[in-house]
């Protein structure tokens, strides 16, 4: 079984970055292009590829779209460095097995932007 994974960043039209996960990026990049990837990336394109980095498995690569997602946007523009794609996923990959989750050890504010749905019945 193939479970190789990659992180790639993207910029959209606007000048704007997008990290994302996928098993095909030129696959997932065309299906941003289409209008049918993230709601990010909706009229923002074409996009234009400035980083991918291969990850062993699914979860690795989620682990370093987290660390990629909580940089700074100057951070995120060095990325464009291979040599720099590879070093924070090393750092990335370091926390992990050195603190337990990534999730319990992001500031405030500074997760992937997924919101929980909650019940408002009592």
């Amino acid at each position: 079984m193939n479970d190789v994974w990659f992180v790639y960043l993207v910029r959209c039209a606007d000048g704007t970055l997008y990290c994302g996960v996928a098993k095909d990026v030129a696959a997932r990049i065309a299906q941003h292009d289409r209008g049918k990837g993230a709601r990010y990336t909706r009229g923002r394109g074409p996009l234009a590829l400035v980083a991918k980095r291969r990850c062993a498995s699914k979860g690795e690569a989620l682990r370093l779209e987290l660390a990629v997602k909580a940089l700074p946007r100057e951070d995120k523009e060095k990325l464009a460095s291979a040599r720099r794609f590879r070093a924070i996923a090393q750092v990335a990959a370091s926390d992990e097995t050195t603190s337990g989750s990534s999730a319990a050890r992001m500031p405030p504010g500074k997760g992937a932007g997924r919101r929980v749905a909650r019940s408002t019945k009592t």
